[in-house]
């Protein structure tokens, strides 16, 4: 095995370090292991578990489940390209499904909020959101129920012996690449617009807003801020996606094949992004924090929008 360091834009095919994965894996599983650790603490100790609440428990959970697929690839791209194949391709299953794990349980504590402001009276909205535990034990089977499938069927057909840098034939093959992008990427995102823009009127025309008590301003960036983590985390990796149905999968270039691995990278980085939103717009996880200590762990910003009690607590 070479311990050579490489470019970062090579492969770990050939033995090669790449800094700037491991660095960033890196960043990401120890910053994203501790960030959601503290949340699933603190959810698991709220005496009051609200519908949105319980989204984000069942999130913290599936980002820790990625965070723990982590290592093995560090490992990798430290230049040890000795790691099993069957190893590979179950930890990149497992990531993949909690990854679209994420995005349904983003999507639904979005709708959530959505619903809780914008219907706040309807008794049918209230019963509905209820639900959230069977929405998320739903979400779960899907997401692996979807999955498992998929990689048996294809398993006997991935010839590649690079590990985390091969592309994997279920990730490629257009009759399982369409309904992904559909379902698991395309829908949410139409959903995710129309209640971020539902939100956004809900709030403007609220009594509380027009009377001064609420800073619109505010709340509008939250809800911004929401839906850039969004699509900033899970829209490289998708559009990636769409390149690789339009070509032959054996004629893909390198550096659309480096494209596809950083992409991962982004969309894994997702799992430290979301413990910041649960702080910026969740009053009991903001009150239960000292951010004195993360303050002495990471620079952060020291500014954090105000929000309205009803939207954070819904």
């Amino acid at each position: 095995m070479s311990t050579n360091i490489s470019n970062p834009n090579l492969t770990n095919s050939t033995g090669h370090i790449n800094i700037l994965l491991v660095s960033i894996y890196s960043f990401i599983s120890f910053f994203g292991l501790i960030f959601n650790l503290i949340a699933l603490f603190i959810f698991y100790h709220n005496k009051f578990r609200s519908q949105t609440v319980v989204y984000m428990t069942n999130l913290a959970t599936a980002d820790v489940l990625l965070i723990l697929t982590l290592p093995m690839r560090i490992y990798y791209y430290l230049g040890f390209d000795n790691l099993p194949q069957w190893l590979c391709e179950v930890l990149g299953l497992v990531l993949k499904a909690n990854m679209y794990g994420s995005i349904f349980l983003l999507t639904s504590i979005c709708l959530d909020r959505c619903m809780a402001v914008t219907f706040p009276m309807s008794s049918r909205v209230q019963e509905w959101r209820k639900k959230a535990p069977l929405v998320c034990l739903g979400i779960w089977l899907l997401t692996f129920g979807a999955s498992v499938p998929i990689y048996l069927s294809k398993r006997s057909q991935v010839k590649n012996k690079d590990c985390f840098d091969g592309l994997p034939v279920y990730a490629t093959n257009l009759v399982v690449v369409l309904p992904t992008l559909i379902v698991g990427f395309g829908i949410p995102l139409i959903i995710m617009l129309i209640c971020s823009w539902g939100l956004a009127r809900a709030v403007r025309r609220s009594t509380a807003t027009q009377t001064g008590q609420v800073d619109e301003k505010k709340i509008k960036r939250m809800i911004i801020t929401s839906l850039f983590i969004f699509i900033l985390s899970f829209l490289p990796y998708h559009v990636i996606l769409v390149l690789f149905s339009l070509v032959d999968v054996d004629s893909i270039p390198q550096p659309m094949k480096a494209a596809y691995s950083y992409s991962l990278m982004v969309a894994c980085f997702n799992t430290v992004l979301d413990p910041v939103a649960y702080y910026f717009t969740t009053d009991t996880f903001r009150k239960s924090v000292d951010m004195g200590a993360v303050w002495r762990m990471f620079p952060l910003s020291s500014q954090s929008p105000g929000t309205e009690r009803r939207i954070h607590n819904s």
